[in-house]
């Protein structure tokens, strides 16, 4: 049974794990509601874990690294936000959600979808709080950030990296875009090389197909790592 809290000016719908020391998930959702995440995990086999997920989101601000101009006519900006929704995240949403348990987690997990994809690895570059990253279908096209990542050092050494992508995502004319799978296969070496158990999965389809389906995945990969 599900429960919701309000934190940072977010509502957070928890699904507790039925076991003491499990360790808990947290996705930053592009939805208010994604009612069915925890049940298609639990229908993939994914081990006993709470879910926490993060709604309200301001998508284009809050889980942006930095500024950049639309990338393709009728698009928003993003505008950089994610260094300030992070320390709220940190400071204020996770403590909340951790408090309203009956359990402390045993660790950590930051997973996303889309720009909330490319968020969590960048968190792990400002926090040590998170133990596994999955990035499924994650904006990794976004300019200049395999140049970051290469280039900065992590918060901590993450146990494991989940990195996925459907297999028509970087079919397409636009210049970012169409980097995306590169940059996610390119990033996914460079953690491995790093010594971080680290994969890249391709999914059929674009970046609108089975999101729930292919987190679910994510999240077992992750989970599922010794």
């Amino acid at each position: 049974m599900s429960y919701n809290i309000n934190s940072a000016e977010k509502e957070i719908e928890i699904f507790p794990a039925d076991t003491e020391q499990a360790p808990i998930v947290y996705v930053n959702s592009f939805m208010k509601r994604w009612k069915d995440l925890y049940s298609v995990c639990k229908a993939a086999g994914c081990p006993p874990f709470t879910l926490a997920i993060i709604g309200d989101i301001v998508w284009d601000d809050e889980m942006s690294p930095w500024a950049i101009p639309p990338i393709m006519p009728g698009d928003t900006p993003c505008t950089g936000g994610a260094d300030k929704y992070l320390e709220r995240l940190v400071n204020e949403i996770v403590p909340d959600v951790e408090n309203s348990l009956s359990h402390k987690p045993s660790y950590r997990v930051l997973a996303g979808y889309s720009l909330s994809g490319l968020f969590a690895v960048y968190a792990a570059y400002h926090t040590d709080m998170f133990a596994r990253i999955a990035s499924v279908s994650g904006s990794l096209w976004f300019p200049d950030f395999v140049e970051y990542a290469e280039s900065h050092e992590l918060c901590r050494v993450p146990d494991c990296m989940y990195f996925s992508l459907g297999d028509r995502e970087c079919r397409t004319r636009n210049k970012y875009l169409c980097t995306v799978q590169d940059n996610s296969e390119e990033l996914a070496r460079y953690y491995q090389s790093k010594g971080i158990p680290s994969v890249f999965e391709l999914n059929k389809g674009n970046h609108y197909k089975d999101h729930s389906g292919r987190t679910a995945k994510g999240i077992k990969w992750v989970l599922t790592q010794a």
